[in-house]
């Protein structure tokens, strides 16, 4: 047996005994440290760095680390097995794609617009924000030796006259702890439930100042998960936050994760991932910052793709990845908060919006929701950007759905310098024609070195290269400078910022490699647009709008998109970032009784088409991995080599 210590850098280190022999990632996936792996361990991204400081490892030395970097410690995890006792620093890179939780602003213009919109939006198509939920304080008489009446019956009474009910539901948690909340508060208490018709269901009896009755709204994304409270009389934003999803670490996508998930024990620790390690904290951080009791909150609404929403609920999720595709299921009512343990009030029901395909999920649904396109007489292409990409086009009469598999590459996975929108992160770039020299945009403070690049930043890259003429249509580098620099093999790459420049001091750049694995992500988003738009007989000079959602979609230069065969060349002002939609759809659930109806209304009106069975996707697709496209027609406002 070894013992092995992970010394999280900004953490508290953490220490494991293991078997001589085991795989480190394992390891550290058992001791519940946090080790970004986007490939889950297959050893082709590079991105599971640790630094051995005591002790041994047993490693192959990957193509991902430098002999420098060798000498000085480095290793992968998944290529490292224990062969006795060591301690192994955990860098804040790795580990920070969960920790570095994030309460927005909600004094921010942005912020409360994007829901004031979806609000103002869904009124104009006959949605009303309205719910049966409802607190009222009540005063009874207390009990003496003349007036006998059990506190049920005394309650009860009290809710039919209070808000002329004829029948007052009193389930089992309320029930356990009535009698002594009644005592506490002196027969003066507030009752908190759902009013429908003549029948009001209790769900929560407390002390008479807490009245706040509040709605939780989440959208669990593949990378990063997104939460709003708001309060469900008025619709008014009582705090946001978000985190890294937890289950990171088995994977940057989908397909690792079912992969996972299917291994013994593998379902529940998925969960677990998801509900306790990132759900639970953003909600007691959330519940804090707005200073409410976690119990008040009465209902929750999930936005998220279909495999999340089976890891999330601990559903098999192993027949969504298998032909036929089938999951286990589309809707599901009659979940409720306790069910999954969730830090809420345990009969809060969850509403989940209902899945597509198997691979277009509710966050697309709720997405659509949010987006009106269902309302609208223009034809209208919706486009949500992040491990996968989604699509939905049509208009009031139709709407047809696809999803493609566009990989880690927009969240910076499969890109050796690329990372997360996070502090530190190249979001924005431009490169001086003539001397070759770039212009940076980072996230965090403006004295911040560069880390790595976010996705919107390799879309800027990868366009000004190739507006410059210094790489060619197949990602190739075709002009030499101080800048491109090539190695043993000749392959090219071009420094963005040198070891000197940057805050890890390690040389941030990007290579063919790179710019092949983006090349084929932005390929399979185009690529299923245009097939989308075949299926239904359409081109694209036929689409009015463009709506863009999705984290990566906020940081997106449009025109840079487009130039790089991204998204079809229609005019810019086409084109509308709408913010995380998915999010905002679930918003408007648990705010609205309506909506909740006419989500699913939309998923039941919705077509899905799976692309992987399509005759004539790979053909579009082999087509669409250059610069912009093989055939230069469909863009003939972009750059042209």
């Amino acid at each position: 047996m070894s013992k092995v210590i992970f010394k999280i850098e900004g953490g508290t280190p953490v220490s494991i005994t293991c078997n001589t022999g085991d795989n480190l990632l394992e390891a550290a996936r058992r001791a519940n440290v946090a080790i970004d792996a986007p490939c889950s361990g297959n050893g082709s991204c590079g991105k599971c760095r640790i630094k051995l400081i005591e002790g041994s490892l047993d490693s192959i030395q990957s193509r991902h680390i430098s002999e420098e970097e060798w000498a000085e410690g480095w290793r992968l995890s998944c290529c490292s097995k224990v062969s006795g006792d060591c301690t192994v620093l955990v860098p804040d890179i790795a580990s920070a794609y969960q920790s570095r939780m994030k309460t927005a602003d909600l004094s921010s213009p942005k912020e409360i617009a994007i829901f004031e919109n979806a609000q103002a939006g869904l009124k104009a198509s006959g949605i009303p924000f309205t719910n049966h939920f409802r607190a009222v304080v009540l005063t009874m008489a207390e009990p003496t030796l003349d007036d006998t009446m059990p506190d049920i019956e005394r309650l009860i009474w009290a809710v039919e006259e209070a808000l002329g009910v004829d029948q007052v539901e009193i389930p089992f948690p309320v029930m356990v702890k009535l009698a002594s909340t009644l005592r506490e508060y002196d027969f003066t208490v507030c009752v908190k439930g759902e009013l429908t018709g003549n029948a009001f269901r209790c769900m929560e009896v407390c002390g008479p100042d807490d009245t706040a009755i509040v709605g939780c709204a989440i959208d669990i994304g593949t990378t990063t998960v997104t939460m709003v409270l708001t309060d469900l009389t008025n619709g008014k934003l009582l705090a946001k936050g978000s985190s890294g999803n937890g289950q990171i670490r088995y994977g940057a996508d989908v397909i690792n994760r079912i992969i996972e998930q299917s291994k013994p024990g593998g379902r529940k620790k998925l969960q677990d991932a998801i509900v306790k390690e990132t759900l639970t904290p953003i909600i007691a951080n959330l519940c804090k910052s707005a200073e409410i009791n976690a119990r008040s909150i009465l209902r929750l609404s999930v936005g998220a793709n279909t495999t999340m929403n089976h890891l999330f609920v601990g559903v098999d999720a192993n027949p969504v990845r298998m032909d036929p595709y089938i999951p286990s299921f589309f809707r599901w009512e009659g979940l409720l908060a306790g069910d999954l343990k969730l830090p809420a009030n345990p009969l809060a029901p969850v509403l989940i919006a209902p899945n597509i395909g198997s691979y277009v999920g509710g966050d697309i649904t709720a997405g659509t929701l949010a987006s009106l396109i269902w309302d609208k007489e223009e034809m209208s292409l919706f486009i949500d950007l992040g491990t996968n990409g989604e699509i939905v086009f049509g208009n009031r009469d139709f709407l047809m759905s696809c999803a493609c598999s566009a990989g880690p590459a927009f969240e910076g996975g499969d890109i050796s310098c690329g990372m997360r929108a996070t502090d530190g992160a190249i979001e924005a770039c431009t490169i001086n024609d003539e001397t070759m020299e770039p212009i940076l945009s980072i996230v965090g403070d403006p004295s911040q070195k560069p880390v790595g690049i976010c996705g919107s930043g390799i879309i800027d890259i990868i366009s000004e290269l190739y507006r410059c003429r210094i790489i060619n249509a197949k990602g190739l580098f075709i002009r030499e400078g101080s800048r491109v620099k090539r190695d043993a093999h000749n392959m090219g790459r071009y420094v963005i910022a040198a070891a000197e420049e940057s805050e890890t001091g390690r040389e941030v750049s990007i290579n063919e490699v790179d710019i092949d694995n983006f090349i084929r992500a932005k390929g399979a988003i185009f690529s299923a647009i245009d097939t989308l738009l075949q299926s239904v007989d359409m081109t694209v000079d036929m689409i009015d709008k463009v709506y863009v959602a999705g984290g990566i979609g906020s940081g997106i230069n449009m025109k840079n998109a487009v130039n790089i065969g991204m998204f079809p060349d229609v005019e810019l002002e086409k084109f509308q970032y709408i913010g995380n939609s998915s999010l905002t759809g679930a918003y408007a659930m648990v705010m609205s009784d309506e909506a909740t109806a006419k989500c699913s209304e939309v998923a039941a009106n919705m077509t899905y088409l799976e692309l992987s069975t399509h005759p004539g996707y790979m053909d579009s697709f082999v087509a669409a991995c250059f610069i912009p496209h093989t055939d230069s027609r469909l863009f003939p406002n972009s750059i042209q080599a």
